[in-house]
């Protein structure tokens, strides 16, 4: 699995039929410092994600057709997840956003 950000959607009127009613989303891998990583992607959204959520995806053909329910689909990323919080080493955590910790 990476992290990516929603760059941007994807309007295909002709597709291979195992994509039909899906999403496509183009995504743009990251750092875990939010910096972008590589080249964008097109991948295949499997949980409703929108333009500028962080996401999970996953890079695997068969892992990626198979975790959003379209086995043997030409899938080569889908988005898995969407992302609330980053912690590292605490950071970004109740602490380190003003409040309490329990």
């Amino acid at each position: 699995m990476q992290l990516a950000r929603v760059i941007g959607t994807v309007v295909s009127t002709q597709k291979h039929r195992k994509f039909e009613g899906a999403k496509l989303l183009l995504v743009q891998p990251l750092t875990l410092d939010d910096a972008p990583r590589g080249n964008p992607l097109l991948a295949v959204d499997g949980v409703g994600a929108g333009v500028h959520e962080k996401v999970l995806i996953v890079l695997e053909g068969r892992a990626a057709s198979d975790a959003i329910g379209r086995r043997g689909a030409p899938v080569d990323a889908a988005i898995i997840g969407i992302v609330d919080r980053v912690d590292l080493d605490g950071e970004g955590g109740p602490a380190a956003a003003g409040e309490a910790r329990p």
